[in-house]
């Protein structure tokens, strides 16, 4: 019942919630076949994907002043031109215009990624109660579904063009559901505040840790289901599926984890989980076992993103609310980006199997930063 009506008394960026994860549900699920297509290495097509990551970037720096500019329209506009990007990437011909349109469907996605969580945010404070594990479990629902059906699709031959145009559309349509009320905060007087800045790189940096880790199975999941353990497409569709489903059950149980425990304990607990699945989908010897490990990481990293999310709204004035989450988007959100970059250079010198050795290794970083970020009260 707490998720239930944390989800009702923020509908609205919850259905946003959604539409991003049906575009990265079926963008990871063709990502095989995108990288067929390009015909290049892994390195290469890590690179690629690093693209992104400059009009993420760049988007999340804006989002602040584009949030003044469009007011309540803000997130419905900018979904429904994320929506209208995402056919891009599944019509590039080449490498270089693969690398251009993830560019600038990370624009788009940046602006949206920004306003949706300060939306969350905002009704947090207003409700005075955790609602961003619930938000970001809609995420992970759309986003399994998506994998799913797209997995199917790629059985049945649908060109990733084709596929995307459809998911889009179906994105386009509902971001006119999205008009949301803006809680406007008093401004504070000059000098009666310093600027935040350790919480907001400590919030930062577990979030990019998580979406790290997350974005390793997201991005190379398939491809080490279908190539390294010799499974079919559909096999390998399920690698990030599994992912979604378990990351949406973590986040919905998170929900009414973070209203009894404190967020210091419940990331530390989730790190532990997530590094012991990562080693699990290292090492298995069949796709059943990895389904086995991304699942028991995706319950553990789950909650530590929205949870990083979350805490830079209490650590901060509420006026600096929605500049402080796009800081700590920029940050957290590059982790996407970043990591499918980095798995493709370890898996070239080193296989997949490292690589994801390396995610497990990486996701234990979120046990110091929390740790330290413990420290500060509110401003």
């Amino acid at each position: 019942m707490k998720v239930l009506n944390a989800l009702l008394l923020s509908r609205r960026p919850a259905l946003a919630f959604v539409l991003v994860g049906l575009f990265w549900g079926c963008f990871a699920a063709y990502i095989p076949d995108l990288k067929i297509r390009l015909n290049v290495s892994d390195a290469t097509f890590g690179l690629l994907l690093l693209c992104n990551a400059l009009g993420l970037l760049s988007s999340m720096w804006l989002a602040p002043k584009i949030d003044n500019i469009l007011g309540n329209r803000g997130l419905q506009i900018g979904t429904a031109l994320f929506a209208a990007t995402f056919f891009l990437p599944g019509f590039a011909p080449g490498a270089f215009t693969f690398g251009l349109s993830m560019a600038i469907v990370g624009a788009a996605s940046g602006v949206v990624d920004v306003l949706m969580n300060a939306r969350v945010s905002e009704l947090e404070q207003v409700h005075k109660r955790p609602l961003m594990n619930g938000n970001h479990g809609m995420f992970s629902l759309g986003y399994a579904a998506a994998a799913v059906v797209s997995g199917f699709a790629r059985e049945a031959h649908v060109e990733p063009g084709v596929a995307f145009l459809i998911v889009g559309s179906l994105i386009l349509g509902l971001s006119s559901c999205l008009e949301t009320k803006i809680y406007k905060s008093p401004t504070a007087k000059p000098g009666s505040f310093s600027y935040p800045t350790g919480p907001i790189l400590l919030c930062g940096l577990i979030v990019l840790v998580a979406f790290m880790t997350e974005a390793t199975v997201e991005t190379w999941s398939a491809i080490h289901i279908e190539r390294t353990l010799m499974g079919r497409a559909a096999e390998g569709a399920l690698g990030p599926a599994m992912l979604g489903i378990t990351m949406a059950l973590g986040r919905f149980f998170g929900q009414s984890v973070s209203e009894t425990f404190s967020e210091t304990k419940v990331i530390i607990c989730a790190t532990c989980v997530t590094a012991t699945g990562a080693v699990i989908a290292a090492w298995a010897p069949t796709p059943v076992w990895a389904y086995l490990g991304f699942g028991i990481l995706g319950l553990g990293v789950s909650v530590i993103g929205p949870l990083g999310l979350a805490l830079v709204g209490k650590y901060v004035p509420d006026h600096l609310r929605t500049e402080a989450i796009s800081r700590v988007a920029i940050l957290g959100f590059a982790g996407f980006f970043l990591a499918p970059t980095m798995m493709g250079l370890i898996s070239e010198m080193q296989g997949l199997r490292i690589a994801f050795l390396c995610a497990a290794l990486l996701s234990l970083f979120s046990i110091p930063l929390i740790l330290l970020l413990s420290r500060f009260s509110k401003v």
